[in-house]
């Protein structure tokens, strides 16, 4: 458990640390060589919103399906003659639930590629 803790912690500085320094390159300027330091705080908060976005709406979806397979395995197993329509059911809710993740690869490349907030900044 104290490994799994210190892996995730590690994983965690790392990608604050590497959001950050991407996120200052992305907002030094050409000409002078000086940073901006609010856009390289708007990018770098943009840049972990969206891998939050996407960690946590692809952990959503993982844990949805596992359950609605293992029920519709289970309801299977009780009762082999119903297949067909365990099977229909089953594929319209992970069809649903995949949309899921859908929505979050959305939500973040909106918030990578079209982030209204840094209109507002130049």
């Amino acid at each position: 458990m104290k490994k799994i803790v210190t892996l995730l912690l590690v994983v965690l500085i790392l990608t604050i640390s590497a959001s950050l320094a991407l996120a200052a390159a992305a907002a030094t300027a050409p000409t002078s060589g000086t940073v901006d330091y609010t856009k390289a705080i708007i990018v770098g908060c943009s840049l972990l919103a969206a891998a939050l976005a996407m960690a946590f709406g692809t952990i959503g979806t993982g844990l949805g399906q596992g359950l609605g397979l293992s029920g519709a395995a289970s309801a299977v197993g009780r009762n082999p003659e119903a297949q067909g329509k365990i099977l229909l059911t089953m594929m319209v809710g992970l069809a649903m639930i995949e949309s899921i993740a859908i929505y979050a690869l959305v939500i973040s490349l909106v918030i990578l590629y079209a982030n209204p907030l840094l209109k507002f900044i130049s």
